[in-house]
C-alpha cells in the first residue's frame, strides 16, 4: 500500500505542475501573433506538456488514488472531507478538460481571450489543491 501511495502523491505533484504551468504558457501565448515563430513554438510547448506530462499524470492520480481507496479500502466514504476532496478532484478533472479545450484553440489559431483571462484561471487549480490538502491532513469534518 505505501508504494501505491507513494506513486499517487507523485502522479499528483506532477499533475499539478502541469495544470499550474500551461495556462502560464498560454498567457504569453495570447500575447504572441498568430502564426509567428514564437507562437508555433507556443503551440508545441503546451501540446507536449499536455499530452505528455499533464493527462498522464492524471490518469496516474486516479488509478492510483481509486486503487487506495478501494483496493485497500482506507477511505471512509462516511466522513464529509472525504467527498469534499472527491469533488474537487472532479472539478480539477474538469478544470484538466477545459484546458484541453484551451490548448486546441491555440493551436487552431482560434483563440480569442487576452493574456489576463490565462492569469485568472492560472490561479484556480491552485486554489483547488489547497482545499484538497486541507481535507485530507486536517480532515476538517
Amino acid at each position: 500500500m505505501e508504494w501505491v501511495k507513494a506513486l499517487h502523491i507523485i502522479s499528483v505533484i506532477a499533475w499539478m505542475a502541469g495544470m499550474l504551468y500551461l495556462p502560464r504558457l498560454f498567457v504569453y501565448h495570447a500575447d504572441a501573433e498568430k502564426g509567428s515563430v514564437q507562437s508555433e513554438t507556443f503551440k508545441l510547448m503546451e501540446r507536449r506538456l499536455y499530452r505528455g506530462i499533464t493527462t498522464p499524470a492524471m490518469i496516474a492520480t486516479w488509478v492510483f488514488g481509486l486503487w487506495l481507496a478501494f483496493g485497500f479500502g482506507i477511505v471512509d466514504f462516511s466522513q464529509g472531507w472525504m467527498w469534499l476532496k472527491a469533488v474537487m478532484v472532479i472539478l480539477l478533472t474538469g478544470i484538466h478538460g477545459y484546458y484541453g479545450r484551451l490548448l486546441r484553440d491555440f493551436a487552431n489559431d482560434r483563440n480569442t481571450r487576452p493574456a489576463k483571462f490565462f492569469r485568472a484561471i492560472n490561479e484556480i487549480p491552485f486554489v483547488i489543491a489547497i482545499v484538497i490538502v486541507i481535507a485530507v491532513v486536517v480532515k476538517p469534518f
